[in-house]
């Protein structure tokens, strides 16, 4: 991916897309440039068939602060303190906040599996995007934060929404209403991460480790494996095996089923194209 952003670097190697916050607000705070370029990042990503897994991390000491405060009140400022706060003023408001969405939907709707590698701090909208992610490791010196509550703001990029799934009704709850701070060893015990490590470099040594392990498998079939999961996330057991039956009929019979049981009879490492 050849293109410059302001706020993100895009790293490939042999399937697996390292997408890195950069900021530039401190601690990789989001701003206005984030909210633009990550729908586009993801959009490109999913549509690359050379990439078969996303790696979501911070640059530097953190994650992400969260919300590029000063950043994003000179876009909102008009939306927010004019003197004709109007339904055109909030209009534009609720179509900013579309746009940001766009960030967040953009990782739970992709194809390909989103590991979360946290470091340092997690705040704010950095919740948010790993809520939208696969699954999440972090370094024990990590700490998180549902932090809208405490400067104003209603969390509304997905938190809300997918957390209770992750951690629980009563988890989610006490952190949104309260905005408070927590450690690794909770986000452990609550299920929000699913492996603690103990320095942010042996963190990002499993996470890549993992990337490579699924990168390795047929890309068709994880994506299918995350596909179904979604679909059954709100579903019966009986709907749920329907819709796997369903798939498997379609996409079941490939080159990469043909490639594993060649290679299996041969004892030598499967070579999937994702055909």
């Amino acid at each position: 991916m050849a293109t410059a952003y302001k706020a993100l670097r895009i790293e490939k190697s042999e399937g697996v897309a390292e997408v890195i916050l950069t900021g530039p607000g401190k601690g990789n705070a989001v701003g206005p440039d984030f909210w633009r370029e990550m729908p586009e990042v993801l959009r490109e990503l999913d549509a690359d068939a050379s990439v078969r897994v996303l790696l979501l991390r911070g640059d530097g000491a953190h994650f992400t602060y969260g919300l590029d405060l000063p950043a994003m009140l000179e876009s909102l400022g008009p939306m927010l303190t004019g003197d004709n706060n109007t339904a055109f003023e909030r209009t534009q408001l609720m179509r900013l906040i579309e746009q940001m969405q766009g960030a967040t939907e953009g990782l739970a709707r992709c194809h390909k599996p989103v590991i979360a590698a946290v470091h340092g701090w997690c705040i704010g909208a950095g919740m948010n995007l790993i809520a939208a992610s696969d699954f999440r490791y972090c370094s024990q010196e990590a700490k998180f934060s549902v932090r809208e509550v405490r400067v104003g703001i209603l969390a509304d990029l997905g938190a809300l929404q997918r957390l209770p799934r992750i951690i629980g009704e009563g988890h989610t709850r006490e952190l949104a209403y309260t905005g408070g701070d927590f450690d690794a060893e909770r986000a452990l015990r609550m299920g929000l991460v699913n492996q603690v490590f103990a320095s942010p470099e042996e963190m990002l040594t499993a996470a890549r480790a993992t990337a490579r392990k699924i990168a390795d498998n047929p890309p068709l079939v994880v994506q299918g494996a995350k596909q179904v999961l979604e679909y059954c996330a709100d579903k019966s057991v009986e709907d749920g095996l329907r819709f796997v039956a369903v798939w498997n009929s379609a996409f079941l019979q490939s080159n990469d089923l043909t490639e594993a049981f060649a290679a299996f009879m041969e004892r030598r490492p499967p070579r999937f194209q994702g055909r």
